[in-house]
């Protein structure tokens, strides 16, 4: 991964860390067009500074590591709007690239404040549902069998693992098969380090049904993975999650659920938020439990991660 010596997760053993918050929800949120199956991916071709500027609100309102905006973005996918093969794989390394800057300008300006560590970078690994864009990342219903989910996650996963990043996020994973597919190419990938975080249902199963104890204990002794976890699942979920991933392994743990809604695949529009769970209380909650890094998903927003900061600040 990043060979430029800045400090490792795995060398990182002290207070909890602070992730950033929902990047491609927030780009909506400033008005952004994310219609269409790139989602995100699409402003890395139309307006790469807006995600910039999301970064750059992250960073501020206090996340230890960003994610790249690459969640969405694939070789095939990028192929399908009409670039090549080698432009496709160019503009994924851009999306690394802005990251590293904007973290790189934040900490010339910020490298003097006390209590503060390097942010990292993480580029984000998203699951082939994500691709089909149809929702199928909370069903782990996919169009191909196992085979298939390894042959479209290896040339991206080996591209972002050379791209720069501190880390892999391997996000919102929804299935038994994708996780293992994602476990064979960190054992068949030596410079690849990040994180497995599941998509789950419940505070026991992943979005397939798979007990997420289960894939916690598959990933230990896996090289190259760092820590596991859950994502873009129920906040009211995650703290019997963290202690039923805690009984199957002793890596750290990350989580980063979104803020409380249900996303309808029709309407490609997140529904229910009348009630809104106190995220920042949750956070301590997490963090008592036993997680390691603690953040958001969609909906979630820098003032979020900026309530988190401060709610992780007070269990130091």
């Amino acid at each position: 991964m990043d060979q430029s010596g800045s400090p490792t997760l795995a060398s990182h053993t002290t207070d909890p860390l602070v992730l950033d918050g929902g990047l491609a929800t927030e780009l909506e949120a400033r008005a952004a067009d994310l219609s269409g199956p790139l989602w995100s991916a699409r402003l890395l071709l139309e307006d790469s500074q807006l995600i910039r500027a999301v970064h750059d609100a992250y960073l501020e309102a206090g996340a230890d590591c960003i994610v790249t905006a690459t969640y969405q973005a694939t070789l095939p996918g990028l192929e399908a709007h009409g670039l090549s093969r080698e432009r496709a794989r160019d503009v994924m390394a851009s999306a690394v690239r802005l990251a590293i800057d904007a973290r790189d300008a934040f900490w010339k300006l910020h490298d003097n404040r006390t209590n503060r560590m390097r942010p990292f970078v993480a580029a984000s690994v998203g699951p082939y549902g994500a691709f089909l864009a149809n929702g199928a990342e909370y069903t782990g219903v996919y169009d191909v069998d196992d085979r298939g989910v390894y042959r479209f996650h290896a040339n991206r996963f080996r591209l972002l693992a050379g791209a720069g990043a501190d880390l892999l996020a391997c996000e919102t994973i929804p299935s038994r098969g994708e996780t293992l597919a994602l476990l064979r190419l960190f054992r068949e990938t030596p410079e690849a380090e990040g994180w497995i975080s599941w998509s789950c249902r419940d505070g026991r199963h992943l979005r397939d049904g798979t007990p997420i104890c289960d894939m916690a204990a598959l990933a230990n002794g896996t090289p190259g993975v760092l820590a596991v976890g859950v994502n873009c699942t129920h906040p009211l979920h995650v703290t019997e999650l963290i202690h039923q991933v805690a009984d199957a392994t002793d890596l750290p743990i990350v989580v980063y659920p979104n803020a409380g809604e249900d996303f309808d695949p029709v309407t490609k529009q997140w529904v229910g938020a009348a009630n809104r769970p106190d995220l920042p209380a949750l956070a301590a909650e997490w963090i008592e439990a036993g997680a390691r890094m603690v953040g958001g998903c969609c909906r979630t927003t820098p003032k979020d991660i900026a309530a988190m900061r401060a709610a992780v600040a007070e269990k130091q």
